[in-house]
């Protein structure tokens, strides 16, 4: 099943309930547009030093609008976050389709995960994040295994390709993270550490996502040997 990109969701939203005006607070426009620009300011500048005088500007709201949306500057913060991790979700969901081969899907999911992950942008807010996880802890811990996350999307379609008969996996989890951490090359951490200064280049992660896909066949395709 396909998701529609971000903005087009925020674009395709039920209109206000009367009168053609969003409640306070409802036009999920506005919020979008706060939203966009919290993430400039944070990625920017880091969460400590940001105010919502940051946000204002970069934004192009009043601190009236701002505070209607977000309650301060760690609700706002939070809620950026949590944009964004739904957004990673739905991009690397819509490369798994069940209607593709499981080679095709599994190189299609590898390439946006691995892509996304180690952009610059990505690996900005991984930091940003890192920067306040003893302040805001369950913050931090839902970002990475909240309810619904990179390894469950994973999960799921691993589930449905074991049914249809197309794989051969007892521990669907395990499974999910051996393609995970195979894809990903150590170029994530490489990244996110400041050990590899720019993102690798899309003929890098094409080379290393295809051997994952081999040897994760090999390991879980309907011909392995137990």
């Amino acid at each position: 099943m396909k998701h529609e990109p971000q903005n087009a969701a925020i674009l395709n939203a039920p209109a206000p309930g009367s009168g053609g005006r969003w409640a306070a607070g409802e036009d999920p426009v506005k919020r979008h547009q706060i939203l966009e620009g919290a993430k400039r300011v944070f990625m920017k500048m880091g969460f400590d030093a940001a105010s919502m005088n940051d946000v204002t500007r970069e934004a192009g709201v009043s601190k009236g609008t701002l505070y209607v949306y977000f309650a301060n500057k760690e609700d706002l913060f939070a809620a950026m976050m949590e944009s964004e991790r739904t957004y990673f979700v739905n991009l690397v969901r819509t490369a798994l389709s069940d209607e593709a081969d499981v080679t095709t899907s599994l190189y299609d999911f590898g390439m946006v995960f691995v892509t996304h992950v180690t952009s610059n942008k990505t690996i900005n807010a991984m930091r940003t994040v890192i920067g306040v996880r003893e302040r805001m802890p369950s913050l931090c811990q839902r970002f990475f295994t909240g309810p619904e996350n990179l390894r469950t999307v994973l999960r799921g379609f691993l589930e449905r390709q074991v049914a249809a008969g197309h794989l051969k996996i007892d521990d669907f989890d395990m499974a999910a993270r051996h393609f995970l951490e195979m894809a990903s090359g150590g170029y994530f951490k490489l990244r996110l550490f400041g050990d590899m200064d720019e993102p690798p280049s899309k003929e890098e992660i094409d080379y290393v996502v295809r051997g994952a896909v081999r040897v994760f066949l090999a390991g879980y395709g309907p011909d392995r040997k137990d």
